[in-house]
């Protein structure tokens, strides 16, 4: 059986979902223009930048062995600068290249930090998350730590010097890491919230599709019950009274169809006033106590010869007894449309504990039933509704068979993944 919470849902971006606004004109003039902070950002950084890029020593002091010429730190400074622009889409890239301005500024001729890392290693566990933003600040480390080393061992370096520039690196792009941390988890936080909403406007919205076309087909099948059941049987009062030529009988016969036709306008009228003001799961007829006495009086009245076998008591149940009810009168029509010749209609009702079986068999049959309609399939609706079972086809020596098993009480119908 298939998991459905392993089922994915499209979400449309376009939902209309209605959002508050962000608090502060500041925070929402930031929101609206995300490329000039950016910009702001990068021209802060590299004014921050350009001082230890292109400090000179005191006078009188010489640089280390390894020292870089002052032009190419400052082009490392200005180019990790400009990357910065880039951090939003590419965070680890520009992650790399502020690792390597901040190196070149331990070997400038001067070295010095810059707020470059911080800024850098602030965008990756925002816009990637936390693992890479840690991997990403212990492979900074590593670089900046290598290389004071090699700067103390190989160039003579002050290692005071150094140990300050790697300990104030490495602190401070911990604290951009840790606020990245903070606001990033706080973005997706919102963003899932929101993502969340859409998907619930959207199952909202497919509920309510659902149920709508569920009550089309409950109308459809209690419209359909009632005017071709009725109309089923006006239609043989009819042709009997037209083919008689005994005054008597046509005059019983119009007369019965006056009573089938009160009957199904009365019908008619309690369903349309229970869809009007009644509760939305509110059943569209009344069940009698006795389900079928309905149908097979209409059917006797119109001429044919049915016969019911009842044993056991009718199901407490009243949407079992409705289901039966229905069941019966459908059968009843279709044999009544399609074995207009049919020498008997045998109606068999069993009932015991656990469920109760309907039988509705006849001979006569000229042509397909239900050919073209969606009676046998309102049918096998009105069964599993209640949860029960319903088959319908030929049977032995050319007879029509319908054959349903309905339990004591309502179950809920089942579903393809039930199966």
């Amino acid at each position: 059986m298939p998991d459905r919470r392993s089922r994915s849902v499209d979400v449309p971006r376009d939902v209309d979902l209605r959002l508050p606004r962000a608090p502060g004109v500041i925070r929402r003039f930031w929101a609206r223009h995300p490329l000039f902070a950016d910009i702001l950002i990068a021209l802060v950084t590299l004014t921050l930048s350009v001082g230890p890029a292109t400090g000179g020593l005191p006078p009188g002091q010489g640089g280390s062995a390894t020292a870089l010429p002052s032009g190419v730190v400052l082009v490392a400074a200005v180019t990790a600068s400009a990357a910065l622009l880039l951090r939003r889409r590419f965070p680890v890239a520009v992650a790399a290249v502020a690792t390597a301005a901040s190196a070149g500024m331990m070997l400038a001729p001067s070295p010095g930090s810059a707020p470059l890392l911080m800024v850098a290693l602030y965008a990756v566990p925002v816009y990637r998350g936390t693992r890479v933003a840690w991997i990403c600040w212990a492979g900074a480390g590593a670089v900046l730590i290598a290389l004071a080393s090699a700067g103390v061992l190989l160039g003579g370096a002050s290692p005071a010097d150094l140990s300050n520039i790697v300990i104030t690196s490495l602190g401070s792009s911990l604290i951009g890491v840790l606020v990245g941390i903070n606001v990033g988890n706080r973005k997706r936080y919102v963003e899932a919230i929101i993502d969340r909403s859409r998907q619930l406007l959207v199952e909202r919205d497919q509920q309510a599709q659902l149920a709508a076309a569920a009550e089309r087909a409950r109308i459809a099948r209690e419209m359909h019950d009632i005017v071709s059941h009725s109309l089923t049987v006006v239609v043989a009062l009819a042709e009997g009274a037209t083919a008689t030529d005994d005054p008597e009988r046509a005059r019983r016969a119009t007369a019965q169809i006056s009573d089938t036709a009160r009957d199904a306008l009365r019908e008619m009228r309690a369903m349309l006033g229970v869809l009007r003001d009644g509760a939305p799961d509110a059943p569209l007829a009344a069940v009698d106590d006795d389900p079928v006495a309905a149908p097979v009086a209409a059917a006797r009245r119109a001429g044919f010869p049915v016969t019911v076998q009842l044993a056991g008591a009718y199901p407490e149940s009243a949407a079992v007894r409705r289901a039966l009810a229905r069941i019966v009168q459908e059968s009843l029509t279709n044999a009544m449309r399609h074995a207009p010749h049919t020498t008997g209609i045998d109606v068999v009702i069993a009932t015991t504990a656990s469920e109760t079986t309907v039988t509705v068999s006849n001979d006569g049959v000229t042509g397909a039933p239900n050919a073209g309609g969606h009676g046998i399939q309102g049918l096998r609706e009105r069964a599993d509704h209640v949860g029960g079972t319903l088959e319908a086809g030929p049977a032995e020596r050319g007879r029509w068979r319908v054959h349903a098993r309905l339990p004591q009480e309502p179950q809920p119908p089942s579903t393809p993944e039930d199966e």
